[in-house]
């Protein structure tokens, strides 16, 4: 498995896969060819049916300014490795072809050459090697990553942790409507405000939820924010961790240590199955994020490391087969409601396996397997194409009136 400084990416919305990464693969193409006066790119699969409402011809001309970018939509089309393909052609003053690039943006901002090229961090394959290594040396989850990435590590968790925080407090201040067709308005301030005039369970379930909105709608408006493991999940790890920070009174060390341990549970869905939407709907996203925040949680309230596991399996096996089918191509609807949900449900993980011995049937890595069968039974308009499930609901009640 990579290090967590691949999971963990520092940037803007909406979309780690469709925002981000082609906008680095743009960056890097113009760096190859700075003298040529033209560029075409090619989009295929999920990048073009989702990519407009996603910005990722906006990522595009950002990382290419001052020259003509003709951008080409293919969604019926795919290259061969991934759904998110992407063809670059530069061209000179006389229309010459002066080179092109094959890229893949496979999940959470990263680009298929990166991976390749990034030496594994972690030997252990799976969360059942790790347990075994850390009940065999008596070691915590947090300590494993330590182990494996160096103190270095500790500096970087840091500079993630400032990022969520500071996307929770500015998406509770700032109001209006989100960007896009559909005109959806921000929650995370009122429902922060109504939380004040709340009691008990119902008062924390509100302002849990109000930061799983902010990060959110961060997100939706091209903010910066963490992939956590993506863009489009980046609300549900920072709820917890904020909410459980200040409820708990828990010190900022505890806190990165989470992180890290919420990060080898991403990473193992990452490695093992995958973190794109694109490629096995919206549980490997949602669901990925939910099992990383409910390990998280679950470290907090001092749970050994075989609850922490069963937390996350939790998290991960009650979001299989969920669907990517975003409204208008945007990652509002249903994405922000889901995160936070998820976040409420890591909670509940939490509890449970605290409540637990720590045993049973069912593993996270078998859930994580699970994640793969079933994007092979999941038909494509329903990993991130906009064209089944509640985006096509949507499209034929609606759009005639946008």
């Amino acid at each position: 498995m990579k290090t967590l400084r691949e999971l963990y990416r520092i940037g803007t919305g909406p979309s780690s896969s469709h925002t981000m990464a082609p906008r680095n693969a743009a960056l890097r193409f113009v760096e190859r060819y700075p003298e040529a006066t033209s560029f075409r790119v090619v989009l295929y699969g999920s990048l073009a049916a989702t990519g407009k409402g996603h910005l990722t011809d906006v990522a595009i001309h950002q990382a290419i300014p001052k020259r003509p970018v003709d951008i080409v939509w293919c969604p019926d089309e795919e290259l061969p490795l991934h759904t998110n393909g992407m063809h670059f052609e530069a061209f000179d003053s006389d229309e010459n072809c002066m080179g092109t690039l094959e890229e893949y943006s496979i999940g959470g901002g990263v680009l298929l050459s990166d991976h390749e090229e990034t030496e594994d961090a972690y030997p252990e394959k799976n969360i059942e090697e790790i347990l075994v290594l850390c009940e065999q040396e008596g070691i915590a989850f947090w300590e494993y990553v330590l182990r494996r990435e160096g103190e270095g590590i500790v500096g970087f968790l840091s500079g993630v942790w400032e990022a969520m925080q500071a996307a929770i407090q500015s998406g509770i201040e700032n109001q209006g409507v989100l960007p896009g067709n559909a005109k959806l308005p921000r929650k995370a301030h009122s429902l922060y405000r109504k939380s004040r005039g709340l009691i008990s369970g119902l008062k924390e379930d509100a302002l849990l939820s109000s930061y799983a909105y902010a990060v959110s709608e961060e997100n939706a408006s091209g903010h910066q924010i963490v992939t956590a493991p993506t863009c489009g999940a980046s609300g549900v790890l920072p709820a917890i961790l904020y909410f459980l920070k200040n409820k708990l009174e828990i010190p900022d060390q505890d806190v990165l240590r989470a992180i890290a341990t919420a990060g080898l549970f991403g990473n193992t869905v990452k490695s093992n199955a995958s973190i794109s939407g694109a490629y096995v709907g919206c549980q490997g996203e949602v669901g990925a994020a939910c099992a990383m925040a409910a390990a998280a949680a679950a470290q907090l309230i001092g749970c050994s490391p075989r609850q922490i596991e069963y937390a996350a399996e939790m998290g991960l096996e009650h979001h299989l087969g969920l669907t990517c089918d975003p409204v208008l191509g945007l990652v509002q609807i249903p994405c922000i409601e889901r995160n936070v949900h998820a976040a409420l449900r890591a909670i509940d993980c939490a509890h449970l396996a605290a409540l637990s011995d720590g045993v049973h049937a069912i593993s996270f890595d078998d859930a994580v397997s699970v994640v793969l069968e079933t994007d092979e039974a999941m038909a494509a308009d329903f990993k991130e194409t906009s064209s089944g499930g509640l985006a096509k609901i949507y499209r034929k009640r609606y759009c005639s009136e946008l």
